[in-house]
């Protein structure tokens, strides 16, 4: 990269992924071993841009290279969409995890782990549908297909969650065969919802010092063990030491049972393996597990991962890391800037400013709002 680039503000949003530790990747893996016009490095950068300009096609993007100053970022003046197309179905989707895996840790050594008293990492999984004769191999339902991102976000409050690890698979696949990818690390809680149910896992987690804090399905097999205190005026309702599961297939470990309800009044029943807080800390801590759902709703509507570049497996799933490599390159702007605006701004800014000077984005980022008055307020009305 050279002073043109690193100038843009453009090139300042690259910048993280434009490193010999990624250069290195790509020679291992090779995938550049025949390649004569478009390098992996140039495919990613190209597909960044497109996903920060929502493009949604690839003659489209092809026609982008036109632009003299994405031509001098790329080092090439011109690509063919049929290029553009093997090459997405080309690059290993293993490279591009590592590259947003390796964002991901970035983002968490600056961003740090602030004092909490509990580290706590949310999992779930969402489902993005397909249409079922155009890609086969997803197939999901008779009428249907799709793809499931499994994601943990290390979470810091409701506004602030990090995703720090993920895995692609097609639909149809259980979320509990992702746990020995998405949980493993001692001393922290993880949260999930009762989908990730496996009781030898939740054994093997007792074993290991792993914490968990989950949901019970409604045919849970329980047996009492004990009965615990609930403090007074609290919102939880019942407190156990339990054991659960079948007689074929019973937990050999004791668990926590902790009654309670959802904001509609609903029953829940949370199980968890730490009996060192209180009930309504679990509760609150469970109550945490809403953040993802947020994050979901927000990547899918922000993210470009409905509007598909291509129709293979290899290519589908490129386009989900390719979004959440360009949803870290955000983060890590906001916190070197240390500004208060959403990720959507900065991203409404940089394509206005794309091959500006990058202080000029910066300083854009960093005014202060001229606005004084307070909006619009609610009268009070008079007791």
């Amino acid at each position: 990269m050279d002073n043109r680039t690193l100038l843009s503000s453009f090139g300042k949003w690259l910048a993280p992924i434009c490193t010999k530790m990624f250069t290195t990747a790509v020679a291992e893996c090779q995938q550049d071993k025949y390649t004569k016009k478009l390098t992996t490095t140039a495919y990613l950068k190209l597909f960044l841009f497109a996903q920060l300009q929502c493009r949604e096609g690839l003659r489209h993007i092809a026609d982008d290279v036109l632009c003299e100053d994405l031509q001098h970022e790329l080092g090439l003046t011109s690509i063919s969409a049929s290029q553009l197309s093997r090459k997405h179905k080309q690059v290993d989707p293993e490279l591009l995890r590592q590259v947003f895996e390796s964002l991901a840790r970035l983002v968490l050594s600056r961003q740090g782990m602030r004092s909490h008293r509990h580290k706590i990492k949310i999992i779930d999984s969402t489902t993005v549908t397909l249409c079922l004769q155009t890609f086969k191999w997803a197939e999901f339902r008779k009428t249907k297909a799709g793809i499931k991102i499994h994601m943990r976000l290390a979470f810091m409050d409701e506004q602030d969650v990090i995703p720090e690890k993920a895995t692609v698979t097609v639909a149809k696949k259980n979320d509990r065969t992702q746990l020995n990818e998405l949980v493993h690390e001692p001393g922290v809680t993880y949260v999930f919802d009762r989908g990730y149910i496996d009781y030898a896992a939740f054994d093997r987690y007792c074993s290991d010092g792993i914490l968990f804090v989950t949901r019970l399905k409604s045919n849970t097999h329980i047996e009492p063990l004990e009965e615990l205190a609930v403090p007074e005026g609290s919102s939880v309702t019942a407190d156990w030491r339990v054991r659960i599961g079948s007689q074929q297939k019973k937990m050999k470990h004791a668990l926590r049972m902790i009654q309670t309800q959802d904001t509609e009044g609903n029953l829940l029943f949370l199980v968890t393996n730490r009996f060192d807080l209180t009930c309504d800390e679990i509760s609150e801590m469970y109550r945490s597990h809403w953040a993802i759902e947020t994050f979901f709703k927000w990547m899918k509507q922000h993210l470009q991962i409905k509007h598909l570049y291509g129709t293979s497996e290899h290519a589908v799933y490129n386009q989900v890391w390719i979004a959440l490599i360009a949803f870290c390159l955000f983060t890590l702007v906001k916190l070197e800037t240390k500004v208060e605006h959403s990720l959507l701004q900065l991203t409404r800014w940089l394509t206005k400013l794309l091959w500006k000077p990058c202080s000029q984005w910066i300083m854009r980022l960093k005014k202060k709002s001229c606005r004084t008055s307070r909006g619009r307020q609610r009268k009070r009305t008079e007791d």
